[in-house]
């Protein structure tokens, strides 16, 4: 049984491995971020304003609840980098005078802090020092405020406020054009006009205290400084998205050696009842001997947690190790400092525990069945089974089959339980690997919606303040500009009832060719003249529907807010925003026609020199590219979905190979008799071969077929759980998927194949036709 044993320990080892891999990366990650937080006193309220005296922040202490308090200055810097042709854009940060600020410290990984002394220094965020080689005493230009000053590198540092940096209007990280600086105050605030003044406040707050109720009373105060709306740790860009991940790292320790168990429990099952029914005289002699029902079952119990324990020692090395890989990978690509190893003791205990009552109980028919076997009728030969013609024959007897065939259809219909276990094993197979492709195809497919649809613009210029609309004839005359559109984006507020949603408000010319909002069926959704669209997300978390008002509350400026129609429903796939027609925007905040986004599309041979007068107008704070996003997008992404549909497909090949190698094995040892019969009647071991692999054959068909209803149905939940506010995975499955979900199945089942087409050509006549005394 060693070949058998050793299938159903490398199924169960899949399962434990997956749990114990994702146990120890979501608990090292979970307790290196607690501790990187923690250490490094990451803010639990941020609250953005437009200008508020240095003076405010005693204010902000007296709030019950709030230990720290840090006022800073923020903004974006366009820098000139050697070598890089494209707009390298950073966020700048002010830091004290004096040491470390008192909320979000920073990680040193090299060099020193800016010199309060010295003019024009500045630190930068590890993964945009490492993307552009720069290390301390670099020397680049930027532009502040209009500005050009010659900035010193003097450190990298890393920051629990920006683990996962995104610049303005992107969707992932793209350290070769944006990154974040840090800079004196003495050097920040004179530069972009602060001087004992914030625009950026972070807080700390007690833990026994309601951070809801210091965010309103923050925005009470602040209301009057021009108060962007105060939020909390949880709606931080950077915390939110690494929360994701290891919230999905938690749902892949449950799911995945779920489908494992269950698998192993029914081969366990078959397996263990099989060898109870070739083993009845055995179990007579024992007990006439005076072996208790209690020691033959405890017998087949340690045989069944033999194969569990190999499994589990298997499992869990496996696991730990590939743990480890993917905490050390997680680790790079958000830039942790360090890493501590954790894994929860009481989880890994639990998944013990379950993994042998899970195999216990799949060997508990054949254990009890052995355990109550009398002696007398045990030492009898087991009875003949009782054969009747099966619905399943009635229907293929009109078909002209060949006898090896009706064979095989009779097998199949006279084991339904067993042929349906077997279906259902192969179908898991398939379905796993389903899963773990057809996230390329989501995301492919949202990669043509959002670049080719929604985005057609090839660059984006926003504008440091609200400018007339006719300031699009100046861009328009650049040369290698051919087209420009204007747009109008506020931060702003939803409020439906007791439901609120802080989002962006864009507003969009209705003759708009460069920007495009999409329903459901990826179809254009014409900008109306007046009322609101909102995203479906949007709407779902509002509990709006169309034709209902909602509260739109500006926060930005004299914070007015305006009560407007709901009329009609959008789907996007990132962010979840609202939408309306830019006049309509500006009427109904009394604005006059403003704009501060300019959408352009370039003449590809004059990009760089655009790009050059774009980042020389004092006008313009930022500028993204949609070709930089999308390269970003694809370099992420697709090494992430790579790896992980390598391992889905390999979990799926073990799976497949478990239950179709056991399958054929549990089939040539129950006919072995037969099978040498009819090579001795005549039959050549090809026709016999086509008997016995027959079988499996269709099970194999059919448990694809199952598995891709199966996977769709997975996938179906996999797209539900993955709705955040961030981004929504469409469900779409390719032919191509489909096509990589069987092919992994039948190359599994093709090595099983093999070695049972060997075995069944090493049968000796001889000894399985011998007649057992």
């Amino acid at each position: 049984m060693k070949g058998q044993a050793l299938a159903i320990a490398l199924v169960i080892a899949g399962g434990v491995a997956v749990g114990v891999m994702s146990l120890i990366a979501y608990g090292s990650l979970s307790h290196t971020r607690a501790q990187y937080y923690q250490q490094y006193q990451f803010a639990d309220v941020f609250a953005p304003v437009k200008r508020a005296p240095q003076r405010s922040l005693n204010l902000l202490r007296e709030i019950p609840g709030v230990i720290y308090v840090e006022g800073r200055t923020e903004g974006l810097a366009k820098l000139e980098l050697t070598g890089v042709q494209d707009p390298v854009a950073a966020r700048v940060m002010s830091l004290p005078t004096q040491g470390q600020p008192l909320v979000n410290r920073l990680f040193l990984r090299s060099g020193r802090f800016p010199s309060p002394e010295r003019s024009a220094e500045a630190v930068a965020l590890g993964a945009f020092a490492d993307a552009h080689r720069l290390r301390p005493g670099d020397r680049f230009v930027a532009i502040l405020n209009g500005r050009r000053q010659i900035l010193t590198l003097t450190g990298i540092v890393d920051s629990p406020e920006f683990i996962y940096v995104i610049p303005p209007g992107g969707m992932l990280p793209d350290f070769q054009r944006y990154g974040v600086l840090w800079l004196s105050e003495s050097t920040l605030a004179p530069a972009m006009d602060m001087r004992g003044a914030v625009n950026s406040i972070v807080a700390k707050v007690d833990r026994r205290a309601t951070v809801a109720s210091v965010v309103d009373e923050m925005d009470r105060l602040l209301e009057q400084y021009g108060a962007l709306g105060a939020y909390t740790r949880e709606r931080q860009l950077s915390h939110r998205f690494l929360t994701d991940d290891l919230n999905q790292l938690r749902v892949m320790a449950t799911v995945f050696p779920v489908i494992f168990m269950g698998v192993a429990r029914f081969l366990l099952h078959v397996v263990s009842s099989r060898l109870v029914s070739t083993q009845r005289d055995i179990i007579a002699v024992l007990k006439a001997f005076g072996y208790s029902n209690v020691q033959i079952g405890w017998h087949y119990s340690q045989l069944v947690l033999a194969i569990a324990t190999l499994g589990l020692v298997l499992g869990v090395g496996i696991g730990v190790w590939l743990g480890v890989q993917l905490s050390e990978l997680y680790r790079e690509y958000y830039r942790l400092p360090w890493l501590v190893f954790r894994v929860s003791p009481i989880g890994l205990l639990l998944l013990v525990v379950i993994t042998l009552l899970v195999a216990w109980l799949g060997g508990w028919r054949a254990i009890k069945q052995a355990s109550a076997l009398p002696p007398a009728e045990a030492m009898r030969p087991e009875g003949p089974a009782k054969f009747r013609l099966t619905g399943l024959e009635r229907w293929f007897s009109v078909v002209p089959l060949t006898q090896p065939s009706r064979m095989i259809v009779r097998q199949l219909a006279r084991r339904p339980y067993r042929t349906l276990l077997s279906m259902l094993g192969v179908a898991m197979a398939s379905a796993i690997v389903l899963v773990g492709n057809f996230q390329l195809d989501s995301v492919a497919l949202m990669v043509q919606t959002e670049f080719t649809k929604v985005q057609q613009q090839d660059a984006v210029a926003t504008f440091v303040d609200p400018e007339n609309v006719s300031s699009l004839h100046g861009l328009s005359r650049i040369p290698g500009v051919r087209y420009v559109e204007g747009r109008r984006s506020l931060p702003v507020k939803l409020v439906n009832g007791h439901w609120e949603f802080r989002t962006v408000l864009s507003g969009i010319p209705q003759d708009a060719r460069l920007q495009t909002v999409i329903d459901r069926q990826l179809q254009p959704v014409a900008i109306p003249e007046e009322g609101v669209l909102l995203t479906d997300f949007l709407a779902g978390e509002l509990r709006i529907q169309t034709g209902e008002q909602v509260q739109i509350e500006l926060l930005e400026g004299e914070r007015k807010s305006v009560l407007l129609p709901v009329v009609g429903v959008t789907s996007e796939f990132l962010g979840a925003g609202a939408y309306m027609a830019l006049t309509a925007v500006n009427r109904a905040f009394d604005e006059g026609p403003l704009i501060n986004q300019a959408f352009l599309n370039l003449d590809p041979r004059l990009r760089t020199s655009v790009y050059r007068d774009l980042e020389q107008a004092p006008g313009v704070l930022g500028i993204s590219l949609r070709q930089a996003m999308l390269d970003s997008f694809h370099e992420t992404l697709a090494r992430t979905f790579l790896t992980f549909t390598f391992f889905n497909s390999l979990l799926g090949a073990i799976i497949a190979f478990g239950v179709i190698y056991n399958t054929v094995r549990i089939s040539l040892a129950e006919k072995g008799r037969e099978l040498a019969s009819l090579r001795v009647l005549g039959y050549t071991h090809n026709e016999v071969a086509h008997i016995l692999l027959g079988e499996t054959a269709v099970e194999l068909v059919v448990g694809i077929f199952i598995g891709w209803w199966l996977g769709l149905g997975m996938a179906v939940l996999i797209v539900n759980a993955m709705q955040t506010e961030l981004y929504r995975v469409p469900l779409t499955i390719t032919a191509h998927t489909l096509a990589i979900s069987a092919a992994v199945v039948l190359c599994s089942a093709l090595v099983s194949g093999a070695l049972a087409w060997w075995r069944l050509k090493q049968l000796d006549l001889i000894a399985v036709l011998k007649t057992r005394e």
